[in-house]
């Protein structure tokens, strides 16, 4: 299972992100949109990261449980679902989205472009769900002020706790991601001594050390998000961003979560929500409200790659060659070496309507 294939689930935090969750508006020259752009954003997102090597820009695309069937139908990964409500002490509720684009990069100028570029690209084919544009917070703390993502896994462990393996072929190098804005109350919070929110946290607030056993609550946040199966931990790779607007008097945590199995995220949420037992809640949600939540998957990279563009009416010299269809399922792109290499990539034009500027040439037809 070559890495190499994969989106960049495992990739470092860096200092800006923009979540794009869009439903797919229906019509089947919207599907054949989505489609377009899949074979197209390596390239799109080259050419603006192009711009600044050091900036670190990346993308990664999921697909929802029915646009999955809408765009590929069978076969299908295995795991792949819609968000399950929770209902407990507080509700994580289920929300809307075909797809996501996670964008990230060390400067948030990128990420703007590319997602301007991807959603003049897509046009009038999607409609956009939720847009939260998140930021690095001193030294990746929340704005609850507690260093967030301190367990993550790293280097070969991340790649093993969010990517697929042996346990579904067809689509191994893939991976599954859960994402749920949550909203803080922080004036109540900030009412709370800080050791009382040590407690809720499980860690200390200024030195990000996790309490010890025999003073940690069963309630802290971090006890009930350990999961474990025969004896083993089983990981998620964090890329929570903060976000806020001072002036709506809105802040919280973009949560997301990336893994091998949704059912590991789904385990830890139903701990938060419900609580183990059930009625041992994780009190960090007396100030903190879910507000969205959705399930995707994450085909490789070389699966996008490989999506066939939509099939051309016959044109005036005949119909199209026998054996071709918009339809087919792209190669999972796990098996490098079944593909050959294609020729690089000319820089993308910039889609009517776009930002693009410097490097992305204006589009003839936009006149």
């Amino acid at each position: 299972m070559p890495s190499t294939m994969s989106q960049p689930v495992a990739a470092p935090l860096t200092r800006a992100a923009i979540f794009l969750v869009v439903t797919i508006n229906d019509g089947a020259e919207h599907e054949a949109a989505v489609k377009s752009l899949c074979a197209d954003l390596s390239a799109l997102q080259r050419a603006v990261g192009f711009r600044d090597l050091d900036g670190r820009l990346s993308c990664i695309m999921g697909i929802g449980s029915e646009a999955w069937d809408r765009l590929f139908g069978a076969p299908r990964p295995k795991e792949l679902h819609p968000f399950r409500e929770i209902k407990g002490k507080h509700h994580a509720v289920s929300t809307p989205g075909d797809l996501i684009f996670h964008i990230r990069a060390m400067r948030m100028d990128l990420c703007f472009e590319l997602a301007a570029l991807i959603m003049s690209r897509l046009g009038p084919a999607v409609a956009t769900a939720d847009e939260v544009h998140g930021f690095q917070y001193f030294d990746d703390r929340d704005l609850l002020g507690f260093v967030d993502g301190t367990e993550n896994p790293v280097d070969q462990e991340a790649l093993d706790a969010t990517l697929i393996g042996d346990e579904d072929p067809a689509f191994a190098g893939g991976s599954y991601v859960i994402v749920q804005k949550y909203l803080h109350d922080l004036k109540a919070w900030e009412a709370v001594p800080v050791e009382q929110q040590e407690k809720i946290v499980g860690r200390t607030k200024l030195s990000d050390v996790e309490l010890d056993d025999s003073v940690k609550p069963s309630y802290a946040h971090n006890a009930l998000t350990v999961i474990e199966e025969n004896g083993q931990e089983l990981s998620i790779v964090r890329a929570n961003m903060p976000f806020g607007e001072i002036g709506k008097g809105e802040f919280g945590t973009y949560f997301i979560g990336y893994a091998r199995s949704p059912s590991r995220i789904e385990r830890m949420l139903e701990n938060m929500f419900i609580g183990r037992p059930p009625g041992n809640y994780d009190r960090l949600l007396d100030f903190s409200r879910a507000v969205t939540g959705t399930l995707f998957f994450i085909p490789t990279a070389g699966f996008l790659d490989t999506v066939a563009p939509p099939a051309a009416a016959p044109g005036p010299t005949g119909p199209a060659p026998e054996g071709e269809s918009s339809t087919s399922l792209p190669d999972s792109g796990t098996d490098a070496a079944a593909a050959p290499e294609s020729a690089p990539e000319p820089a993308p034009e910039a889609p009517a309507g776009s930002l693009g500027i410097g490097s992305l040439r204006k589009d003839p037809g936009a006149e």
